[in-house]
């Protein structure tokens, strides 16, 4: 195969304004390459040390993203990847493999670093290709930053709403089954022939169980030891209805008290009389319990749209920035949950509203928060604090969390864009820089201070906005 030439590189759109002689440098620093179809360029996590510029061929770049398989960009004929001047990414982001055979020159980057200067017109083709790279790059780890967090969001409202939708399956599916049984019921008081005296006290007896069944709930060992004291009384009656004697425990219903109810019927009454009330007490409950998961759905979905803004105008506003927080953090309630993490607020009430986008906002809250319960979850315990205070010029928001601290010699690059410390695919290396954008972009600034078992986050934005 004939060697690579100057005229032959000068045809690549991207170096075609390059002279010839700079190209003939470039060539005797560099070192061709073949690569089979199958074979791999580089591995993703790989340190990025030389420049390639694809001959011919085709190159897939791809990674695995949040535990899927994503493809990244292609490289073919003409195009130019690899290190490129005053690029900040060290280590490859994906895995270069070869879709069909492929030529290559590569350069190593310390050659390319001491041309710099020499061949000016070489080095900002390279400059040029490697800020279209990074709007690329950037925008393309936004998005999957996006999708990572919406993901998040998406897998805990499943969960909470999950709980208020299998509460009303279930009690949906018991009243159903009560309603089913209310003519037998409503045939055996018939059958009974009560005196509107008689009739009265009945319902009273169920009022009075509504009214007095006890706020705080028994527990298990107390609830079975007074299922068993009213089953020996009903059985005492004839009575033999397991599931009266649960709601009359629930209820906390006294015995002398039962047994004064029941004296003033005849004992052949009493088992139709207790089914009714059982009946009638279990509806009221089931559908007690329908509307508390109706409304749990429905202050789900409110936040929901509290914290996105959906239906409001994307402008500025005055918020009060404790609602933004307070959605954040029940759009994370069940993160916080599963990480068995103490939740500690600490708020000013007395804080100004401000002027701000509160969508970006949230965005800055739900990053703070979400990079805190990573840092906790190791242990598997934890306490994250949010405080906010204020003094005559901003408003100050303090993210707090007792794990393992930020080691020392990456304090300096955690707000670089694309660093991150997660293993690859669980992090884009984008939260906190988009976290210093946002509160930049609302004139504030945002500071960390770290020490093993607390970390913190403090985040100023001006009053005055």
């Amino acid at each position: 195969m004939e060697p690579i030439t100057a005229i032959q590189l000068k045809q690549q759109l991207a170096l075609q304004e390059i002279p010839l002689e700079q190209l003939d440098w470039l060539i005797s620093q560099s070192e061709e390459k073949f690569l089979s179809e199958g074979e791999m360029l580089f591995k993703v996590g790989d340190p990025i040390v030389n420049t390639f510029f694809i001959i011919s061929g085709k190159i897939r770049i791809a990674a695995y993203i949040n535990g899927h398989y994503q493809e990244m960009m292609e490289l073919n004929d003409g195009s130019i990847s690899g290190w490129l001047p005053f690029s900040r990414i060290k280590n490859a982001m994906g895995s270069a493999t070869c879709i069909k055979d492929t030529r290559i020159l590569s350069c190593p980057s310390e050659k390319l670093k001491m041309g710099i200067e020499k061949h000016y017109e070489l080095t900002e083709a390279l400059v040029h290709i490697m800020t279209s790279r990074v709007r690329d790059t950037t925008a393309m780890q936004q998005q999957n930053e996006k999708m990572m967090a919406l993901g998040k969001l998406s897998a805990g409202m499943a969960h909470e709403l999950n709980n208020p939708v299998a509460a009303i399956t279930r009690s949906s599916d018991a009243l159903v089954e009560n309603i089913r049984n209310t003519p037998v019921i409503f045939q055996q008081m018939a059958a009974l022939c009560l005196t509107s005296e008689q009739a009265a006290l009945v319902v009273e007896q169920l009022l009075r169980m509504k009214a007095s069944r006890p706020e705080i709930t028994l527990s298990m060992l107390e609830l079975s030891d007074k299922v068993s004291l009213i089953e020996d009384w009903l059985n005492s009656k004839n009575i033999s209805q397991p599931e009266i004697a649960e709601v009359l425990a629930e209820c906390d219903e006294p015995i002398d008290k039962l047994e004064t109810f029941s004296s003033q019927f005849p004992s052949d009454y009493l088992g139709a009389i207790f089914s009714w009330i059982n009946s009638a007490w279990q509806a009221g409950r089931m559908v007690y319990d329908l509307q508390l998961s109706a409304k749990r759905i429905s202050d789900l979905v409110a936040a929901v749209k509290r914290y996105t803004y959906m239906d409001q105008a994307p402008d500025k506003q005055f918020v009060d920035i404790h609602d933004g927080i307070r959605n954040t953090l029940a759009m994370m309630n069940y993160r916080l949950r599963r990480a068995n993490i103490v939740l500690v607020e600490k708020f000013d009430e007395a804080i100004p509203k401000i002027k701000a986008l509160p969508g970006e906002l949230n965005q800055v809250w739900t990053n703070l928060v979400d990079n805190a319960i990573d840092a906790m979850e190791f242990n598997k315990k934890g306490v994250l604090e949010i405080a906010t205070t204020k003094d005559r010029q901003c408003v100050y928001v303090t993210v707090t969390d007792d794990g393992p601290g930020i080691p020392e010699d990456i304090r300096s690059r955690i707000f670089e864009p694309f660093f991150t410390t997660k293993e690859m695919g669980q992090g884009s290396g984008l939260g906190l820089d988009v976290v210093v954008q946002i509160v930049q972009r609302h004139r504030g600034s945002v500071k960390l201070t770290t020490v093993p078992g607390k970390t913190t986050f403090t985040v100023a934005i001006p009053i005055e906005n």
